[in-house]
């Protein structure tokens, strides 16, 4: 952790990467022991050659002092005081592109320069070459990898478009933080490796001298929109985006920066916005977010979600979904999370759909329905019913689904699920549904 400014904390990367992967250290694979297969056949090496040429995989000493393979994104010359001619902009293979980086040559294995492989090929052996528990070690760093609404030809635009980062890092209240990926912002920032947010009202400069003649005349101490919940230092603002469009634009903007698939709504009038604040005596300062369709055909209560780095593994992705659940009772209807789900996007709802339904289901006396489980938690009932299936605790029989509910077997399910972070005092909330706004 490093001082930037007043003694405020600043969040490095490899804090952020913990925080994402659940605190677990990456599989090391280092050039000493190889990454290659065995076989000679397999690659082909080549003379090495500067600079490299886009496409090059190579390995690359990372963050944690090991080599990992990585691809060459992109190269850019270096100014001519600089001993290297070349940066490269790096795919680390193993890895969620939220880690891609530039680095210097130095950072390379130059003898273990290869010549392009099939990658289907390649992604087999490597996944050959790793343990069950080592993979799903790497799998818990991809934060967001849902891309299964585009087709494959929309995928590569998508890839293509935004394989470079951009924005290296933000600076956000107190928070330096680094970015995980490339954010469309407009074209008079393409100078810009670093931005400089306000806390409040989420403008943003170019540099720090901007950043504090903005914050002498900001007058906002929080999100401009209504307070709907407090308890302690923890608040709720609904923020409609139709009312506060540059605010919500803002916030898009900040947001893609760490999802990689989010959709970049500039039309946001047709959304609400939900901002979780930590707050003190100096303001309100945002944690996270999720944001929902005023008017959704398909009763998605939720359309996208973060956690800011530097406030996750705190409980507050979990508070988030369950808040989003909560607004849905008060409006009388059942919700889901707007599809497709990544997979760690679905793990989480399905750790909160777990916890809420065998909490009742411990409770309750009798036999009970889906339909009567889905009026009293407003989860849709093929979420239930999904959930249910996936814990084998429901079963098909006399052409009716009967629920077999096991203390035992519930108790293991619930320790398997895991906490349930923080509550939503449901009597702190002070909320009328968009459509009786007015």
């Amino acid at each position: 952790m490093v001082s930037i400014d007043n003694g405020s904390i600043a969040a490095t990367a490899n804090d952020h990467a913990a925080a994402a992967a659940g605190g677990v250290n990456f599989p090391s694979m280092s050039h000493s022991n190889g990454v290659q297969p065995d076989s000679d056949g397999y690659r082909k090496k080549k003379m090495t050659s500067i600079p490299l040429e886009v496409g090059t995989r190579v390995n690359c000493r990372w963050r944690d002092g090991k080599y990992h393979p990585v691809k060459v994104i992109e190269r850019r010359k270096l100014p001519a005081d600089e001993s290297n001619d070349y940066e490269y902009y790096v795919h680390y293979t193993e890895f969620n592109r939220r880690l891609d980086e530039w680095i210097k040559v130095d950072q390379l294995d130059l003898n273990s320069v290869e010549t392009d492989v099939d990658e289907k090929v390649e992604d087999k052996v490597t996944s050959l070459k790793m343990t069950r528990h080592q993979k799903r070690k790497i799998d818990e760093t991809h934060v967001e990898q849902g891309h299964e609404e585009l087709d494959a030809a929309s995928l590569r635009e998508h890839e293509e478009f935004t394989k470079v980062k951009n924005i290296a890092t933000m600076e956000l209240g107190r928070y330096e933080i680094e970015t995980w990926y490339f954010s469309p912002f407009p074209p008079e920032y393409n100078d810009c490796t670093k931005l400089f947010f306000c806390e409040f009202c989420l403008n943003f400069m170019k540099r720090k001298e901007q950043l504090q003649r903005h914050m002498r005349k900001c007058d906002l101490k929080h999100p401009p929109g209504d307070e709907i919940y407090r308890n302690g230092t923890l608040s709720m603002f609904e923020v409609d985006g139709k009312k506060n469009k540059v605010y919500g634009q803002n916030l898009c903007y900040l947001a893609k920066l760490f999802l990689d698939h989010k959709t970049l709504y500039y039309d946001v009038d047709l959304f609400l916005f939900y901002v979780l604040c930590e707050c003190d005596d100096r303001g309100c300062h945002m944690v996270g977010y999720f944001s929902k369709e005023k008017h959704s055909e398909e009763s998605y209560n939720l359309a996208c979600i973060l956690t800011l780095p530097p406030y996750q593994r705190k409980g507050y992705g979990k508070f988030l979904i369950a808040f989003s659940y909560e607004l849905s009772k008060k409006e009388g209807k059942v919700g889901t999370p707007e599809r497709p789900l990544s997979d760690l996007g679905l793990l989480s709802y399905r750790g909160y759909w777990t916890r809420v339904l065998l909490d009742i289901l411990k409770k309750h006396k009798g036999n009970i329905s889906i339909k009567e489980l889905s009026d009293m938690t407003a989860i849709r009932a093929e979420d239930i019913l999904s959930t249910l299936q996936s814990l084998e605790l429901i079963q098909y029989r006399k052409g009716q689904h009967v629920i077999c509910a096991d203390p035992k077997v519930l108790d293991r399910h619930l320790k398997a699920a895991g906490r349930g972070g923080l509550d939503v005092d449901v009597a702190k909330l002070i909320w009328t549904p968009y459509k009786e706004q007015g």
